[in-house]
């Protein structure tokens, strides 16, 4: 397949290009800036500017663009990037695809999401029938699943991946902590209660590559393991990998100095299960 990419070079966005140029799939990347490859084709999201030949020419496109929630302090202006960067390039990709003659539409779009849409589950169970939850995060992924309307409107199949924690050492929520707990200085987040959906990084990869080639899979998808942890079972269990001590909580309040707002979304509990993948038929490698 020809897939037209956004995101590419980000996290997830990179190790999926790799793993589909691997697979043998032409990879196609969205970038703002001036192409330096043959592979590049420049847009401009935040104008609303894309060429409609580039969309034509797909047979599949996934949007994994959007700043990282929690590589600055959750300022005003900031949390403005946060939603922009995620709604202008969703808004851009699903208005282009829905202008084109329906022959050079792409088969479907998988556009990323986040659990985030939940907000906080307590110790409840949700999966992807669960209305949206209440914070910032859970509007962002309001407006951001919403404007791929007009690409469904159209007929395209769409997949909105609600997107959990994809563990991996050099990136995600897993890399922050990886040096702290080698120290020996880190240990539960606040109460440690809140629930974790992680997924390991393989199993994410296998996930969108099996949405990709599942026709009858549309819609929410949780992109998650199916067993989250709370985050004192995560900590314990990554200090027992690590060979290393975790005895050294550190309170709510001090994340809130620390983070300022995202210490809202680092002490949520999403206690998110995988449901369309689980009934699907997608076989987790690694479930706990």
């Amino acid at each position: 397949m020809r897939i037209l990419m956004a995101g590419a070079s980000g996290f997830l966005g990179a190790r999926l290009a790799d793993r589909l140029t691997a697979d043998g799939h032409e990879i196609v990347r969205l970038v703002r800036r001036a192409p330096r490859g043959a592979d590049e084709r420049q847009w401009n999201p935040s104008a609303a500017q894309l060429d409609p030949a580039v969309v034509a020419q797909s047979d599949a496109i996934v949007n994994l663009a959007g700043a990282g929630v929690g590589d600055r302090r959750w300022t005003d202006e900031y949390r403005r990037l946060i939603r922009s960067s995620r709604v202008d390039t969703t808004t851009t990709l699903a208005i282009t695809i829905a202008g084109l003659p329906a022959q050079d539409r792409p088969g479907v779009l998988l556009n990323s999401s986040a659990v985030g849409w939940y907000g906080d589950t307590g110790d409840r169970t949700v999966e992807e029938d669960a209305p949206a939850g209440e914070g910032f995060l859970a509007d962002v992924c309001r407006v951001w699943e919403a404007a791929t309307r007009p690409a469904e409107d159209a007929g395209v199949r769409v997949v909105r991946m609600r997107i959990g924690l994809p563990l991996h050492r050099d990136g995600g929520m897993l890399k922050p902590q990886l040096l702290p707990m080698k120290l020996g200085i880190s240990g539960k987040l606040g109460s440690g209660r809140q629930w974790w959906p992680w997924i390991s990084m393989e199993d994410w990869l296998r996930a969108a590559l099996f949405l990709l080639d599942s026709d009858g899979i549309a819609g929410p998808v949780n992109m998650v393991g199916p067993a989250p942890s709370t985050n004192a079972e995560f900590t314990r269990e990554l200090a027992r990998q690590l060979h290393r001590p975790a005895f050294m909580p550190i309170p709510a309040l001090a994340l809130k100095v620390v983070l300022g707002g995202f210490s809202t979304e680092v002490l949520t509990s999403e206690r998110v299960l995988p449901g369309v993948l689980n009934r699907a038929g997608f076989r987790f490698r690694h479930p706990d």
